[in-house]
């Protein structure tokens, strides 16, 4: 039996937590102490946990093993609304507001205030909603669309809908990604209101630097499990990369060193537009060159940019994107994926089920899919030649599975992550992008694919790997490419790349 909770200022713990999903443990045997009144920074690497813990904590999902205590007391949230009812909110990254809804209708959405007749007392929703807004210092009409609103201000609401629901503690994830300095000066100064006000805090954040000015506690997990709560004032910005990035990386393949061949592909200033703010870059002005037999490693954190760089050179974004990419020393432009296909350089995805596969089609089918011409006779689909291609693949791939009629949604993650790799392998291209390939698949069948990539460069072939997950970037890449916020931070070669000065350059800086 657990002991109770003998520190009064403890308003949310966690003890213990446990959260499988299939084939990863995301995690295991956390814990966390919230104190009334204070900020509590949770920091760690991509997939070290961070963002299952809070969904457990905001009822999102029920955790598999431990328990979650509020005043002392186990409690056990069945959805997010028993959450919001027992005064836990969440702003999430994206924040969840209806852009063609008043400030004021956000605010008390699903539980407006009604009249005697039933219908919604606007009058009434306006007038505590300015309240909410008054005390919040955001000086804006309470019937403003929140679609109008910047992003800095949108906050702010997403702020008031906690406090008008008597949050006691608010959950913070990632809040100023996606805010100017000047927005970031106005989020501190609630913060500290909202300290005052005897609120709970926790903030999710890869900017350090942020800490010092807010944070009273935090937390490091790494690899979902937990590393250790400290004094935010007690603990340097170097010791906080150290516990996130400390790990044994004996387990992992490591790359025999590759002779570098000939340039294959040069990119030069590469930028990318924003899709709905024509002022700010997804990408901006990123250089780079690529080999032949050379695995040449992305590494950055959450919105760094690195999925947008790749998909911008597989001609996802023409007409946003501007730069200069020449590949095996012609000057090219993609207008389309099928342009660069057609000229060598091919994409896996970030998402295999939703982009890399079709799920309903069958391993044959898949393979095929981006090499059509292969399998035709006289414009019609060959099914023995179709079946030659895949049968190929699957044996010089290792792909499990019971034969090339099985569909691909019936096969492991890593054998799908195989298929789509068959897929792109089979128009036998000069240049493989990989973006994250080894997510959510067991060890061995990881150790498979870097085993994949070392053979794939052997053959001459230039490959270029996103990854989030940096013992995976050390052990495959003979170069390391990091970028923070869009841009190019630093490159490092296998001799001086090391995790805390990988992360370090990862890190936004003010």
């Amino acid at each position: 039996m657990t002991a109770p909770n003998t520190n009064p200022d403890i308003v949310l713990e966690a003890r213990g937590i446990v959260k499988n999903f299939p084939g990863v443990r995301a995690l295991d045997g956390v814990q966390l102490a919230v104190r009334r009144g204070l900020l509590h920074a949770l920091v760690g690497e991509n997939g070290a946990g961070k963002s299952t813990l809070m969904n457990i904590l905001a009822g999102v999902f029920p955790p598999d093993e431990g328990e979650i205590r509020l005043d002392g007391q186990p409690v056990s949230f069945r959805n997010p609304r028993d959450a919001q009812a027992a005064g836990i909110a969440i702003m999430f990254q994206e924040l969840n507001l209806v852009p063609h809804l008043s400030v004021a209708e956000n605010i008390f959405l699903g539980r407006e205030p009604l009249t005697r007749l039933g219908t919604i007392d606007d009058a009434r929703m306006n007038r505590e909603a300015a309240g909410w807004l008054q005390r919040l210092k955001l000086a804006v009409d309470p019937r403003t669309p929140v679609g109008r609103l910047r992003v800095g201000q949108q906050q702010v609401v997403e702020i008031a809908k906690a406090l008008s629901r008597q949050a006691r503690v608010i959950i913070m994830d990632e809040p100023t990604s996606a805010i100017t300095e000047s927005e970031i000066a106005v989020l501190f100064d609630l913060i500290h209101q909202l300290k005052r006000d005897g609120v709970a805090i926790i903030y999710i954040t890869h900017k350090l630097d942020e800490l010092p000015a807010i944070a009273d506690d935090l937390t490091v997990l790494r690899d979902g499990q937990f590393v250790g709560t400290k004094p935010a004032g007690a603990i340097t910005q170097e010791e906080i990369v150290r516990m996130m990035v400390g790990r044994d990386l004996s387990e992992l393949y490591s790359r025999k060193p590759a002779a570098r061949g000939k340039e294959i592909l040069r990119v030069e200033n590469l930028s990318l537009t924003h899709p709905e703010q024509r002022d700010d870059f997804l990408v901006r002005d990123v250089s780079f060159e690529l080999n032949r037999g050379e695995v040449l490693g992305i590494f950055g954190l959450m919105g760094a940019g690195r999925t947008e760089l790749l998909e911008t050179l597989f001609g996802l974004h023409p007409h946003r994107a501007d730069g200069k990419i020449t590949l095996d020393g012609q000057s090219v432009w993609f207008r389309s994926p099928r342009e660069a296909i057609d000229a060598g350089l091919v994409l896996a995805p970030e998402d295999r089920k939703r982009d890399g596969l079709v799920l309903s089609l069958n391993v044959a089918h898949n393979t095929s899919l981006a090499c059509l011409r292969q399998t035709e006779t006289f414009g019609l689909l060959n099914a023995r030649r179709e079946t030659a291609l895949a049968e190929n693949y699957v044996q010089r791939l290792r792909i499990k599975t019971p034969s090339t009629c099985q569909l691909a949604r019936n096969l492991s993650g890593g054998n799908q992550q195989k298929v789509v790799l068959a897929k792109w392998l089979a128009t036998k291209p000069k240049v493989l992008l990989l973006d994250e390939p080894t997510r959510g698949i067991d060890i061995n069948a990881k150790k498979e694919i870097y085993a994949l990539m070392d053979e794939l460069a052997a053959d001459g072939l230039g490959v270029l790997l996103v990854s989030s997950e940096l013992p995976e970037i050390l052990a495959v890449a003979d170069r390391i490419l990091v970028m923070c916020e869009g841009r190019r931070t630093a490159e490092f070669t296998r001799a001086n790349a090391g995790e805390e000065n990988i992360m370090q350059a990862a890190l936004p800086k003010n």
